[in-house]
């Protein structure tokens, strides 16, 4: 574990950082970046702006360029590729190739492709991340990202797409063009409700992965960069992963849809909202410690009406000794109309004696 200069684990069910070194650390992702590409790809999915039937023509200067560079699905000059095996070829078998045959097959340029690709990224808060390639070849630097924003992208990409992850990624290997490859992912078949995700590689950036596995409704992700061999890479990622799962004791605190507290309102037919759990609360215990858990509610307020139910408006700190605060969303329990203007000058003069 010594010899790994960045690593991360979290608990993205209950976002509970376990373990840090480093996590706000910038690093080149390398082939970590074709995450973002799948991400962005299963979003479009989703939008209906791409299919998987869908077929995309290697273009013969892309193909030029890209043909047996780093690694391939081994795409040949001018074929039509479906985009299912384009994704099958980018998430198992890291094909360079493959990335930017879907880029600039749906997005007609790769410049447009990366705008949507540095889009989705600002949208899940990844603030420390840009992408300036779709398949993480050196780029002088444009591309980068750190830990914490590479555990934002794998929860939103097991929370929003688990069926197309259970599709398309941590699959042994896969087979195009009558060529077989594996996947070298260090937990697929070795340790029990792994999904994987990506590993990556360059002189530059040196080993890195982004992994995941869930057991019981427990879904833990692991980052790892900067490690000089294989064998360290995935020695570490197993170890943190198991280590994740076994040493430590997961309790509930809260049930969903339970109340938790309130929360002031301005400018609102009520002056409080009811704060409640969206989902089960959990948090993970170190194994024989002493010490009290503590929980308490934040927010930026008074928030300011109107106010749907099921907003979120106010973040739950449960605070575990000798652990970083786990922060769980609280959503309001009912809708706060505005109030009209009687109200809203009664409320300002009320406010002022409060």
């Amino acid at each position: 574990m010594s010899e790994v200069p960045i690593a991360l684990l979290v608990d993205v069910t209950s976002n509970q950082v376990l373990f840090a070194r480093e996590a706000d650390r910038r690093f080149v992702p390398a082939s970590i970046t074709k995450v973002m590409t799948l991400y962005h790809a299963f979003e479009l999915i989703d939008e209906g702006a791409l299919t998987p039937t869908q077929r995309y023509r290697m273009r013969d200067e892309t193909w030029a360029e890209w043909h047996r560079k780093g690694s391939t699905m081994f795409i040949a000059d001018g074929a039509s590729v479906a985009v299912d095996d384009l994704l099958m070829g980018i998430a198992n078998v890291s094909a360079n190739d493959g990335a930017m045959a879907l880029a600039e097959g749906q997005a007609g340029t790769l410049d447009a492709w990366l705008g949507g690709m540095n889009a989705r990224a600002r949208a899940l808060g990844m603030t420390n991340s840009h992408f300036g390639t779709p398949n993480g070849w050196p780029d002088e630097g444009r591309t980068f990202t750190n830990a914490k924003d590479l555990v934002r992208l794998a929860k939103a990409l097991t929370d929003r797409h688990p069926e197309k992850v259970a599709r398309y990624i941590g699959k042994e290997g896969f087979r195009y063009n009558d060529i077989a490859q594996s996947n070298r992912d260090p937990m697929i078949g070795r340790v029990d409700g792994a999904d994987g995700i990506k590993t990556g590689f360059t002189s530059e950036a040196g080993l890195g992965y982004l992994g995941t596995a869930a057991r019981d409704g427990q879904r833990l992700v692991v980052v790892i960069a900067g490690a000089d061999e294989e064998s360290i890479r995935g020695e570490t990622a197993r170890g943190l992963i198991e280590w994740g799962f076994v040493e430590f004791d997961r309790r509930k605190i809260a049930s969903r849809g339970q109340s938790i507290g309130k929360a002031r309102v301005q400018n609102g037919k009520s002056k409080f909202v009811a704060l409640q759990t969206s989902s089960p609360v959990f948090v993970n215990i170190p194994k024989g410690m002493t010490g009290e858990v503590r929980m308490s509610i934040s927010y930026n307020g008074p928030i300011h009406a109107p106010i749907k139910s099921g907003q979120r408006v106010a973040t739950m700190l449960v605070t575990v000794p000798g652990l970083e605060p786990a922060r769980i969303p609280l959503v309001a329990s009912q809708d706060v109309e505005r109030a009209g203007l009687i109200g809203r000058v009664w409320n300002g003069i009320t406010g002022w004696f409060a």
